[in-house]
């Protein structure tokens, strides 16, 4: 078990990400020393070829010329074609060749051969050839480390949200600490315009905190004593004091990116197909090089010629735009998510939802506010006021953290009304609660609870789109109690898009088929299933997916965790901190339906993106092999234009996959 203090892991989480981008940093600068080392060494080289001199028509030939060519060509392979020839050693040890396998041996066959032409074999040399291939490959790599750099900016950024340092109150004296000192429990104060050091809980002040970089909302959200807030927010003008929940590890912040990071890792099967793909191009750019240097010699051309045709079909053919394809993408993807409140557990559902046939809404709390503000009290018993029956519910569900029960309390200390103590708490899921209040058996619960003690229920059920529960002696009615549950401003619209893109809305709920029937008209759903119990949702997406249909689920991810893991999607609303919905392939840190809409139409972005680059990575493989091969009369591509051509498609995949940050944006 590791027993680490969570702020000691904390920075050696902070140390790894570090190391990370480190990593990605010196081999940028490692390809970009090597090309222009490379590309000083190739303008000799360039002008002492003869190949070169003669289309210049110029002679700077002199005894010896060719030693020199050899000498700079020895430098340029060893040191430029250092990572290619290194990556072929790592390739050919793990069984899994490819472009730098491809890379390798291209060089080497130009280099070896080159080499023995200049002591004494009959030939040309292919230096020139050798150093131009050697800085395309060069500059094509510095250009693609860049590429896979600006991919994790985003995680990048949310890493660097934290500050430095906090004001620690301690013995009603305030000090500032470094940030690694706090520890749960610990007191802070916050600052006007300073960031939040650490979740935590606000026990004085009250302002307003901007969490755009963590949630995606973009407007400050305002909160006071009592309410949570995340590490990495900056507060706005009121200055607060808070009580640290979480650090290290523990904290959003460190969540978010651990899911971000688990994703990118995460190989979907587009990915796999792609790895795929790029295994076999490698194995046919092989067999085709081999393969077109033999039929060349057996067609009777010299060995330089053949040797050049190899050299251009084993380069041209390099699958690195299929292997950066997929990859960039989903980095750049998963990256953006989260910066707007979109965590990516499994990259494979998320690249799915371009085939989301139905998205079945949980009501409460995804659709509505989930607030169920108490709008009415009715006693149905003489002797016993509305107060009374209020009093009895407040006390009964105390135990119990329902919507239904905050709404409950929150009546009764508007109301000022003193709450006697409960005990012997019971709580049925989708039914009602029961407990012992002033040595009564209160129960409360909906109809269905009615329908169990085969009580019946009042003749005025019409409650529209409210709530309604009912407060029993046993079983003995004695009143209810009616909530106003307010749909969220973003709902109808969220629908409204999501059926645009032929998407079936339903919704699934515990509430009556009145309530359920009121809301799903005013937001123009499809259809909607009532008096569902918790255990029972599972069964109802099992339904759907029985019938041909392909479904997205949001909910709580803890009531509704088997409906979750069921669904081809699984959509866990967060709230605030809470980010660990372990059954959901995506979380969504807002409970806002748009978000929800928004997740789908990236996921289908996400998807094309892919597709785009697989096409184009495969299609100029497919163009380029024949015209490499110089089979196609009229059409000879030097090994030099074709590192060209293949640096160009890489370039045009990493371009492409670029273009989703103008999808969020739009």
């Amino acid at each position: 078990m590791d027993h680490q203090h969570p702020d000691k892991k904390a920075s050696r989480h902070d140390h790894e990400k570090h190391d990370h981008q480190t990593h990605h940093r010196h081999m940028m600068k490692d390809f970009k020393r090597r090309f222009w080392v490379s590309l000083g060494l190739t303008i000799p080289v360039l002008l002492l070829s003869p190949m070169i001199q003669s289309w210049l028509n110029l002679d700077w030939s002199f005894k010896g010329d060719n030693y020199v060519l050899f000498a700079l060509s020895v430098v340029i392979y060893f040191y430029g074609g250092w990572p290619f020839l290194k990556g072929l050693k790592e390739e050919l040890s793990d069984r899994s060749p490819g472009m730098m396998t491809l890379i390798a041996v291209a060089l080497t066959a130009a280099f070896v051969y080159s080499s023995a032409v200049v002591f004494g074999l009959e030939g040309k040399t292919f230096f020139w050839e050798l150093a131009t291939l050697v800085d395309v490959m060069l500059i094509g790599h510095w250009f693609e480390m860049r590429s896979v750099l600006g991919a994790g900016k985003a995680l990048e950024a949310l890493a660097d949200l934290m500050p430095g340092e906090a004001w620690l109150i301690e013995e009603g004296e305030t000090r500032k600490v470094e940030i690694d000192h706090l520890k749960k429990g610990h007191k802070v104060l916050i600052k006007p315009g300073e960031k939040v050091p650490a979740d935590a809980r606000i026990f004085e002040g009250k302002s307003s905190f901007n969490e755009s970089m963590l949630t995606g909302e973009s407007k400050p959200v305002s909160k006071s004593a009592g309410d949570e807030i995340i590490g990495g927010s900056i507060n706005g003008n009121g200055a607060v004091k808070a009580e640290i929940l979480q650090t290290g590890e523990d904290s959003y912040l460190s969540q978010v990116i651990g899911m971000v990071k688990e994703a990118q890792g995460q190989k979907s099967k587009t990915q796999r197909l792609a790895d795929r793909a790029a295994f076999w191009l490698t194995i046919i750019a092989l067999v085709a090089g081999f393969g077109t240097f033999a039929i060349w010699m057996f067609m009777g051309r010299d060995l330089a010629f053949s040797l050049e045709r190899m050299v251009t079909v084993m380069v041209i053919c390099c699958p690195h735009a299929l292997g950066l394809a997929i990859p960039l993408v989903a980095s750049i993807s998963t990256s953006l998510s989260a910066k707007n409140g979109l965590l990516i557990r499994n990259r494979t559902a998320f690249e799915g939802a371009r085939n989301i046939t139905t998205i079945v809404f949980d009501k409460t709390g995804t659709l509505t506010k989930g607030t169920h503000a108490v709008t009415s009290v009715e006693s149905y018993k003489e002797g016993i006021s509305e107060e009374d029956v209020l009093i009895y519910a407040a006390s009964a569900e105390s135990g119990s953290e329902h919507h239904i029960a905050k709404g409950l309390s929150a009546k009764a200390k508007e109301k000022e009304l003193k709450l006697p103590e409960s005990s012997d708490f019971e709580y049925e899921s989708g039914v009602g609660v029961q407990a012992k209040v002033n040595d009564k058996l209160v129960r409360v619960g909906g109809f269905v609870l009615l329908e169990k003690l085969g009580v019946d229920a009042p003749e005025d059920q019409d409650t529209g789109a409210e709530t309604r529960i009912f407060v029993l002696f046993d079983k003995d009615l004695i009143g209810s109690v009616t909530f106003a549950d307010e749909i969220r401003e973003s709902s109808a619209q969220a629908i409204k898009t999501l059926q645009q893109q032929d998407i079936k809305c339903k919704l699934l709920t515990g509430d009556n088929e009145k309530v359920a029937a009121a809301v799903a008209k005013e937001l123009g759903m499809d259809d909607f299933m009532a008096e569902v119990l918790p255990e029972q949702k599972q069964e109802k997406i099992k339904e759907l997916q029985a019938g041909g249909e392909v479904v997205a689920m949001t909910g709580d991810g803890v009531n509704d965790a088997p409906a979750l893991a069921q669904a081809d999607i699984g959509i866990a609303i967060g709230s605030g901190t809470d980010v660990a919905a372990e059954t959901a392939d995506i979380v969504l840190v807002n409970s806002d339906p748009k978000d929800i809409a928004n997740l789908l139409l990236f996921g289908r972005a996400t998807y094309r993106k892919m597709v785009q680059n697989l096409w184009w990575a495969t299609g100029y493989n497919a163009v380029a092999m024949p015209l490499a091969t110089g089979f196609v009369p009229g059409l000879m591509i030097s090994p030099a234009v074709g590192a060209a051509l293949m640096s160009l498609s890489t370039i045009v995949c990493a371009l492409n996959a670029q273009l989703l940050r103008r999808v969020v944006r739009d």
